[in-house]
């Protein structure tokens, strides 16, 4: 197809060329350039779209339109996916969340949500969202995936904070299920993993945007929301805070999902 980028063909890949992560991009992808600065120094785009700002500049392909009569504080929480649409958990199965926040806790059927976060804090709020157990790393001597609360693993896991330790903990804690990783690490960290335990039949998948489509899938469930198609009580029950931008960074410890 003429003027697709050879990524979109793709019937199982949700990325372009545009939506791929990049933590190098602080610019617009035409140009290559910064829209902000500040004393004369560029200020770089957070994976090129600065969306923790009042007013952006932005590529139009990193833009979705939604139906402007949607409420804002409503359907800002439409954007999740990991643990349903990657990772699966079925009725009955363990799961271990890896920093139990928003996008972890969608989680239903599952038999056991074991938290793992280094902020003990966070469980009681956690619990009010399906969490069943919480274990803080630092409360152990050994790593969490050589625990033995699960006799073996997990049957999947899920890892949100972006910490390469967490990464290894939720991949390895997986006994012969799926790990998925959506934490965004540093640029200059390795995986590093044994080889057998791929071998073991331990899967591992990323996923960006929880494998949605945003452009085409973000406008349509906004729509079925506005037609009450589309139930949210449970995901506006996450909503454990709502700060200004001034404030912005001064819960990230301690809610399950912020609403800026």
């Amino acid at each position: 197809m003429q003027g697709v980028p050879p990524l979109q063909l793709r019937i199982k890949n949700n990325l372009c060329d545009l939506l791929r992560i990049n933590t190098d991009k602080g610019c617009v992808i035409n140009d290559g350039k910064s829209r902000f600065s500040i004393n004369g120094q560029p200020i770089y785009h957070f994976l090129g779209t600065s969306t923790f700002s009042e007013f952006t500049v932005i590529h139009v392909g990193h833009v979705a339109k939604i139906n402007p009569a949607a409420p804002l504080d409503k359907v800002c929480v439409l954007s999740f996916g990991a643990t349903v649409n990657v990772a699966k958990p079925k009725k009955g199965h363990s799961v271990a969340i890896f920093g139990p926040d928003a996008i972890g806790l969608t989680v239903s059927g599952a038999l056991r949500i074991i938290g793992v976060d280094l902020n003990s804090s966070r469980f009681e709020e956690a619990k009010k969202y399906g969490v069943t157990e919480f274990v803080n790393p630092k409360d152990h001597d050994k790593p969490v995936q050589q625990g033995e609360m699960t006799n073996g693993g997990v049957d999947c896991s899920v890892e949100c904070t972006g910490s390469i330790q967490a990464m290894i903990s939720a991949f390895e804690c997986a006994h012969d299920g799926v790990a998925v990783l959506v934490g965004v690490s540093s640029r200059d960290v390795a995986f590093k993993t044994n080889p057998v335990d791929f071998l073991n039949e331990r899967n591992l998948n990323g996923t960006f945007f929880g494998n949605n489509r945003p452009r085409t899938d973000i406008p349509n469930f906004v729509e079925q929301y506005m037609n009450k198609e589309l139930e949210l009580k449970r995901l506006e029950k996450l909503i454990t805070h709502s700060v200004p931008f001034s404030g912005s960074t001064k819960h990230s410890s301690t809610c399950c999902l912020a609403r800026v």
